[in-house]
């Protein structure tokens, strides 16, 4: 059973927001999670967790994906990142950071980077509900 993790519900004007101005790194990332394209898992973007908005979230794998752009290039914002990613760990969520360089001009190894933690996921909670189109020989 999947635990309902609360979110702040005055951040969705602002996840909305975000949705109509993704950088080009995310832009580029949705359209390869979209529409379950990666083995049937769903992914929402700009999803309101808890008191944050993750860039990228797979409910079923409790599996944030982040694009870090130049803004996160400094002590503090790394402090902050490193404070919200534990704090959404704590509700079992797993993180996948990714650059927003990684994400422009290598892509096959961001989704081998992400396909890799989804089969960790899956490994580590075999109980979770696959999609149908998911290939169970991958797990081997």
């Amino acid at each position: 059973m999947t635990k309902i993790i609360p979110y702040n519900p005055k951040l969705k004007a602002l996840a909305k927001k975000l949705r109509k101005d993704m950088t080009f790194g995310e832009v580029l990332l949705w359209n390869q999670l979209k529409g379950d394209q990666l083995w049937g898992f769903d992914f929402d973007r700009q999803r309101c967790i808890d008191n944050y908005i993750v860039d990228f979230y797979c409910k079923d794998l409790k599996l944030a994906i982040e694009v870090d752009g130049i803004s996160h290039n400094n002590e503090e914002a790394f402090r902050k990142d490193e404070l919200r990613q534990a704090r959404l760990e704590s509700f079992g969520i797993t993180f996948l950071r990714l650059s927003e360089a990684e994400v422009k001009y290598d892509m096959e190894n961001v989704i081998r980077a992400v396909e890799g933690k989804i089969i960790d996921i899956i490994k580590a909670m075999p109980t979770i509900k696959l999609p149908k189109s998911f290939d169970a020989s991958l797990l081997i």
